[in-house]
């Protein structure tokens, strides 16, 4: 029985056709996902964002505009009492070059890519969320 809700904030960071994306080890868990995580207790989104940022990159990000919200029922993949609602933003930063590899603790680690919106198939994500925004991003990219 889902019980609770689990709160995710997601960065959608573009560089021209290229997007951000985290190859994310945990718990011997493999995780390719959009740059973000969990919101934490006395936390808004923003606020989430940024830390979730600067946890996983070392960076700053700015936050430019919101662009989608879980609108479907998602069960967690780790837990079948809790109900995923994810927030995705446009983000942007003003940094040169990203890290090849972050240790976020002792059994997580992140390497982040560009990755060509075009060539990113679905299948490659691990969450159906992402999957969906994914979908939306390419019908948003290829209508400018």
């Amino acid at each position: 029985m889902v019980d609770k809700f689990n709160i995710r904030v997601y960065g959608l960071w573009m560089d021209g056709t290229k997007v951000l994306i985290a190859d994310e080890q945990m718990r011997g868990l493999h995780m390719v996902k959009f740059p973000g995580g969990g919101l934490q207790h006395g936390e808004g989104l923003h606020d989430g964002l940024r830390r979730e940022f600067i946890e996983e990159t070392g960076l700053e990000i700015e936050i430019q505009d919101h662009f989608y919200t879980t609108d479907f029922f998602q069960k967690s993949a780790f837990s079948d009492r809790e109900q995923v609602v994810s927030v995705y933003y446009r983000v942007t930063s003003n940094i040169d070059e990203l890290p090849k590899k972050t240790e976020v603790g002792q059994d997580h680690s992140i390497r982040f890519k560009w990755q060509d919106i075009s060539e990113l198939n679905a299948d490659l994500l691990t969450f159906p969320i992402d999957r969906h925004v994914l979908t939306l991003l390419k019908k948003t990219h290829s209508a400018k």
